[in-house]
């Protein structure tokens, strides 16, 4: 199946933690990509990238900054936005040290949880996968 056949047919999708702007943002840029998003039956996760409230490396707060997105777990959220409002996240899962944001998340009407997101070896990154598949009761 192409790719919009399996968002639509997914049992769960998850956008990872990667550049929301140019990683993030240049797949839901395809056309079509974001409306499949948005209209899937299947819950959408998210997994931040940033972790104690900054990017992990590369050049995220950098392009962040530039476009006007608050560098924190909470800014990213916000900037993907609730599905329930036309966003493209159900939930997103924050790195544990960024534990605060979770109300503010909460607030934008995104399921939000904290687990350590740190990708350190193959059971962390398991534990991650996990922690967002439980926030959207998978």
């Amino acid at each position: 199946p192409g790719v919009l056949q399996a968002i639509a047919e997914a049992d769960v999708v998850v956008l990872p933690p990667s550049n929301p702007i140019v990683s993030i943002g240049t797949i839901t840029g395809v056309l079509g990509i974001a409306q499949a998003l948005r209209a899937t039956a299947a819950p959408v996760v998210g997994v931040s990238g940033i972790i104690g409230g900054d990017h992990v490396h590369g050049m995220a707060r950098q392009l962040l900054e530039l476009s006007g997105v608050p560098v924190s777990a909470a800014g990213v959220a916000g900037h993907y936005g609730a599905r329930s409002s036309g966003g493209l996240v159900d939930a997103w899962l924050v790195a544990d040290s960024d534990a605060e944001v979770v109300p503010a998340v909460q607030a934008l009407g995104i399921a939000c949880a904290a687990a350590p997101l740190l990708m350190s070896d193959p059971e962390a990154t398991a534990d991650i996968a996990e922690a967002a598949l439980a926030l959207v009761g998978r």
